[in-house]
C-alpha cells in the first residue's frame, strides 16, 4: 500500500471520528499517531511526544489564556454593557438602529475577547431584550447577534489568527493588524445589510429608541471609555511596537482586572467562573493544536500535499482560479465542520499550494478567518446560531437561520473585495513598527 493510499485512509478514518462527535484534537492525535506508525513504526511515538511537548512550551501561545481572561473580565466588569449602551445612544433612534448597535457592540467586545461565541453570548444577553422590547422581528434580532458575534475571530485579538499563525509560522502581531481594517469593513457591511433590510421591509424593525440628547450620548461614551482605552492600549501598542502581541495580552488582562476591581464586580463566585472558563477554552485550543502538530507530519509523509499541488497546477486554472477554488471548498466545508477543524485539517494541504503561487499568507489568513466566520452561521452546523438559540429559546431555529443570510452574503462580498484589493488587509501590517 502506497503512502498516498495510507493518507486517504487516514482522512476517511478522521472523517468518521468527527462524524461521531469525537473532539477534533483527539481525533487528529489518534489518526496522526496511527498513520505515522503505519508509515514509520519507529518514528510515531517520538513524533507524538516531541510535538505535544513543543506545543506546550511555545511562549507565544500564552497569548490565548491572557486574551480569553481579558474578555471574561470585561464581561464581568460590565464594560460590555457600557459599550452597547454607548452604541445604542448614538444609533438606536434610527430604523434598525438597535440591530446596528448590536453589531457595533459585538465589534467592540471582539477587540477584547477574541472569541465569537463569547461575543455572541455577552452582547446577545444585553441586546436581545432591547430589540424584543421595540418589537424587532425575531429573524433580524437573532441574525444580527449571531453574525455580529462572528467578528470575534476577525477583529484582533483573535484565537483564529493565533492558531493560524502557529500552524503557518507567521507573525501573530502582523495577523492581528491585518484583521483590523477588514474587521471594520465587515462591520460596515453588516450595518449596510441591516439598513437595506429595514428600508425594504420596515416591519422588521417597527420601533426605535428615543433619540438621546447630546449630553446623554457623551455620558454613555464616557462610561465606555474604559473598554475603548484598553482596546487602544493593546492594539495600538502592537502597531506602534511598544510591546509584542503577548505583552499586549498581558497588559489588557491586567487593566481589565483593575477595572473589575475598581467597579467591585469581581466577586469570589465571578472570579471562579472567569478562571474556569479561561482554563476550559485554553485547554480545548491546546488539544486542537497538539492534534494538528501530530497530524501535519503524517499528512506531509503521505505525499498528498505534493500530489494536490501537481494536480491543480496542471489544470491551468491560474493563481486566482485556484484561489477561488480553495475558498469555495472552504466555504462548503464550513457547512458541516467546526471552524478550528477546517483550519487545522486544510492548512497542511493548501499551504504548499499557496506558496507555489506566491500568495501572501498574512492576506490569505484574513480570507480564511472570514470563511470560518461564514461557517459559524452556516446551516446546519452554525455554532453561533445554536448559541443564540440558547439565549432566545422561544425563537425557532429556522427563523434564526433565515435571519443570518443577509450577513452571510455580506461576508461573501467582503471576501471578494479583499481578493480584488489585498491592500485593505496588508496596509497596517506593512506600515507597523516592530516585529509583532
Amino acid at each position: 500500500m502506497s503512502n498516498i493510499e495510507i493518507g486517504l485512509i487516514g482522512f476517511a478514518v478522521l472523517a468518521v471520528l468527527l462524524l461521531i462527535r469525537m473532539p477534533v484534537g483527539t481525533a487528529m492525535l489518534l489518526v496522526g499517531t496511527g498513520g505515522l506508525y503505519v508509515i514509520s513504526p519507529r518514528g510515531a511515538l517520538p513524533t507524538l511526544a516531541g510535538e505535544v511537548f513543543s506545543i506546550s512550551s511555545i511562549y507565544s501561545l500564552t497569548i490565548l489564556p491572557l486574551f480569553v481572561l481579558m474578555g471574561n473580565l470585561a464581561g464581568v466588569s460590565g464594560m460590555s454593557r457600557d459599550l452597547y449602551d454607548a452604541a445604542q445612544s448614538w444609533f438606536g433612534h434610527y430604523r434598525g438602529g438597535l440591530a446596528s448597535s448590536t453589531v457595533v457592540g459585538c465589534a467592540g467586545f471582539s477587540a477584547l475577547s477574541g472569541s465569537s461565541l463569547a461575543s455572541a453570548v455577552t452582547m446577545g444577553r444585553v441586546a436581545l431584550p432591547e430589540m424584543q422590547r421595540f418589537r424587532y422581528a425575531d429573524s433580524l434580532a437573532t441574525g444580527s447577534i449571531a453574525a455580529g458575534g462572528t467578528l470575534g475571530i476577525l477583529i484582533p485579538p483573535s484565537a483564529g489568527f493565533v492558531v493560524y499563525a502557529i500552524l503557518t509560522e507567521e507573525s501573530i502581531g502582523r495577523l492581528f493588524m491585518a484583521g483590523v481594517l477588514p474587521g471594520l469593513m465587515l462591520t460596515g457591511l453588516f450595518i449596510l445589510a441591516i439598513t437595506l433590510l429595514v428600508r425594504r421591509n420596515p416591519e422588521l424593525a417597527p420601533g426605535s429608541a428615543t433619540r438621546a440628547d447630546l449630553q446623554v450620548r457623551l455620558r454613555s461614551l464616557r462610561r465606555a471609555t474604559w473598554i475603548i482605552s484598553i482596546i487602544l492600549i493593546t492594539i495600538g501598542g502592537i502597531y506602534l511596537g511598544v510591546f509584542s502581541a503577548v505583552e499586549a495580552a498581558g497588559m489588557g488582562a491586567f487593566f481589565a482586572f483593575l477595572v473589575a476591581l475598581f467597579r467591585r464586580t469581581l466577586t469570589w463566585a465571578a472570579c471562579k467562573e472567569v478562571v474556569a472558563y479561561t482554563l476550559r477554552s485554553t485547554a480545548t485550543t491546546f488539544i486542537i493544536l497538539m492534534g494538528a502538530f501530530v497530524f501535519t507530519p503524517f499528512v506531509a509523509r503521505t505525499g498528498i500535499p505534493a500530489a494536490i499541488v501537481d494536480g491543480l497546477t496542471g489544470l491551468g486554472f491560474g493563481p486566482y482560479g485556484v484561489l477561488l477554488l480553495i475558498l469555495a471548498v472552504l466555504i462548503l466545508l464550513g457547512t458541516f465542520l467546526e471552524g478550528f477543524a477546517i483550519l487545522v485539517l486544510t492548512l497542511p494541504l493548501i499551504q504548499p499550494l499557496l506558496e507555489v503561487y506566491g500568495f501572501d499568507l498574512i492576506w490569505f489568513g484574513v480570507l480564511m478567518v472570514i470563511v470560518l466566520e461564514m461557517g459559524l452561521i452556516s446551516p446546519p452546523v452554525g455554532i453561533n446560531v445554536f448559541v443564540v438559540k440558547g439565549i432566545a429559546p422561544g425563537v425557532p431555529m429556522n427563523t434564526i437561520f433565515r435571519g443570518i443570510w443577509p450577513f452571510w452574503f455580506a461576508m461573501l462580498i467582503a471576501i471578494l473585495v479583499l481578493v480584488a484589493v489585498p491592500e485593505i488587509a496588508l496596509f497596517l501590517p506593512d506600515t507597523m513598527f516592530g516585529g509583532g
